[in-house]
């Protein structure tokens, strides 16, 4: 294949040019105030109440996703007998909670994406499983560790203040709730952002966002089968993982369906099948573990006997290093560019092999480097487009919909009148409720968490902070990230449980020196990656802000590298940096 290097560079930067907005992520708003009601939650019994509570447990866990179940069977394993959940959906799961629109599957491959599949002894339905499949392994995994028995449903905390000795956990239901360990791990998949376009308030059609899909409306269930939509012209907003799945059946049952795009995805081979029989029976006791970290080697660039996983995700692994940087990359720049840009041809002649009508094929192409947004995949997402009541509208040169009236949206100055208006548009990523303030955090003689960092994040390893004793942090921050989150969040918690587990063992309190804080700052400093060039080329997403990169503060050596050091650190005399000795 003959590549023009030059001229792609060149229209990958005009495609970019066309979607910046001076804005940026101001071009989106949140699910509050006046629009508070699209991230109610439609799931929950509206009536529930209780009586607030005023009692001790050893361990308090905010969030009752993965990394929350996670942290909770951890610290079932370290001995903690009572430990309470408190999150503020009405049951377990996380973002598999809120998310149960038509067509939601896992991306990565379930038998690594499900956490504690050997524990559990399962093995998913599907290789890449719905929704509703990881939902109830989320709730499966809550019986089996028994964290139903002192959850808190329903409820959001609203302050964390440290009276020295144990933690007070307050919350909106006027909880004060006395924890002597604390792990955080409310994640950012849960508050659903919207576009701020003006005129949005004034639809009196009807409006939701898909993290909270209104099968009232539309009738159906997460297999499709929207009846309530025969009749009904539906817009779409948003292209991004979530569009390419609930576009197929909104497309299949919907009288007119208007996707509006700002950026198409790269859409790639899915090739989904239920689990063979006989394959599953086969597996040997702690498959799930190794599969896992197979998978985790092979997008971090590492060397393997094995590819296990064997799909689209590790097909690709050697252009992932802008997503998962690390320092097992073998290609030149130049090298990863060019096979960037070959990788980037084959996804642009799919569209022209799968989208009949070369105008709308040509709005459907990506046109950036792969590593720029999450890659997509689907094996229905593009065919829906050669429906003749489907309309793809390119909202790239008027800065995405223009205004939205009474009864349309307007788009380069052409309306779309529309009955009903879905947001694909995602969630308020990297906005975890302690970095934002919405959880304010109170450590030793008082001081505020926030305040402590206004000079910038000041952590061991990313989990905890001096000043703030047996406080725990999960999440992306000061710590090495991955495609498959989940897997890093069960390191992270192990992790935890293991300090935990120590720290009893002890009688002692985990809290870093300010020397051990300052040396992992230096770590930081020395191998966060320098991505800031190449996301600036990139297309405005979460990815760069919107086209604002910012400076990442993450182990530049990659997850392997890092779970390895926690490991070690574990092993040798670490643990003295955080229980005194």
């Amino acid at each position: 294949m003959e590549l023009d290097l030059a001229a792609l560079r060149a229209k990958y930067r005009a495609e970019r040019d066309r979607r910046i907005r001076p804005d940026g992520a101001a071009q989106y708003q949140g699910a509050e105030g006046a629009f508070g009601y699209y991230a109610d939650d439609p799931h929950a019994d509206p009536g529930f109440t209780r009586e607030p509570l005023r009692d001790e447990v050893e361990a308090v866990v905010i969030g009752g996703g993965f990394g929350g179940l996670l942290a909770g069977a951890r610290l079932r394993e370290a001995g903690v007998e009572s430990i309470r959940v408190v999150e503020k959906a009405g049951d377990f799961g996380g973002t598999w909670y809120w998310n149960r629109y038509p067509g939601i599957h896992c991306d990565i491959e379930s038998y690594v994406y499900l956490p504690l599949l050997d524990e559990l002894g399962y093995v998913p339905e599907w290789r890449y499983a719905p929704g509703a499949e990881i939902l109830r392994h989320a709730q499966a995994i809550g019986r089996h560790y028994d964290l139903y028995r002192d959850a808190c449903f329903q409820t959001g905390v609203t302050e964390l203040r440290w009276d020295e000795t144990h933690w007070i956990v307050s919350t909106d239901r006027g909880d004060r709730i006395r924890a002597r360990y604390v792990v955080v791990s409310n994640g950012t998949l849960d508050r659903p952002k919207l576009p701020g376009i003006p005129g949005i308030e004034t639809f009196r059609g009807h409006t939701f966002h898909t993290s909270r899909w209104d099968y009232g409306y539309t009738g159906g269930d997460a297999n499709g089968g929207l009846t309530g939509l025969a009749d009904k012209r539906v817009a779409l907003i948003g292209t991004g993982s979530t569009g390419l799945q609930v576009v197929p059946h909104l497309g299949r049952d919907a009288a007119h369906l208007y996707v509006f795009q700002r950026t198409p995805s790269t859409v790639d081979v899915r090739a989904n099948r239920r689990t063979d029989p006989e394959w599953a029976a086969r597996l040997e006791p702690g498959w799930a573990a190794r599969r896992r970290e197979n998978f985790l080697r092979v997008i971090s660039g590492y060397p393997v006997d094995e590819d296990l996983v064997s799909d689209s995700w590790t097909g690709s692994a050697a252009l992932l290093g802008n997503i998962t940087p690390t320092g097992m990359r073998t290609m030149t720049p130049a090298e990863e560019e060019l096979a960037d840009f070959r990788k980037m041809s084959e996804l642009r002649a799919r569209v022209d092999a799968l989208v009949a009508d070369p105008v709308t094929a040509e709005k459907l192409k990506p046109w950036y480097r792969y590593a720029c947004k999450r890659p997509g995949f689907s094996d229905e997402y593009l065919q829906t487009f050669n429906r003749p009541n489907v309309t793809l509208v390119d909202t790239a040169d008027s800065g995405g919909v223009e205004r939205i009236t009474g009864s349309s949206l307007v788009v380069g100055g052409e309306e779309y009148e529309v009955d009903c208006i879905i947001f694909a548009t995602g969630f308020e990523v990297g906005k975890s409720d302690v970095l934002t303030g919405r959880l304010p955090v109170h450590g030793r003689d008082g001081q505020s968490l926030l305040g402590s960092w206004r000079s910038g994040p000041r952590t061991l390893h990313g989990f905890y902070s001096n000043g703030f004793p047996n406080l725990f942090h999960l999440g992306p921050l000061h710590n090495a990230s991955s495609v498959n989150f989940v897997h890093v969040l069960d390191e992270q918690a192990t992790h935890v449980g293991a300090v935990v587990a120590e720290a009893r063992k002890r009688g002692a309190t985990v809290e870093p020196t300010v020397a051990a804080e300052d040396a992992w700052l230096r770590t930081i400093e020395r191998t966060a990656p320098d991505l800031e060039q190449f996301l600036a080329e990139c297309t405005p997403g979460y990815y760069n802000n919107e086209g604002k990169p910012r400076k990442r503060q993450s182990f530049g050596e990659g997850p392997v590298a890092f779970h390895e050091l926690l490991r070690e650190w574990r092993r040798g005399p670490g643990l003295a940096e955080v229980l005194g000795g």
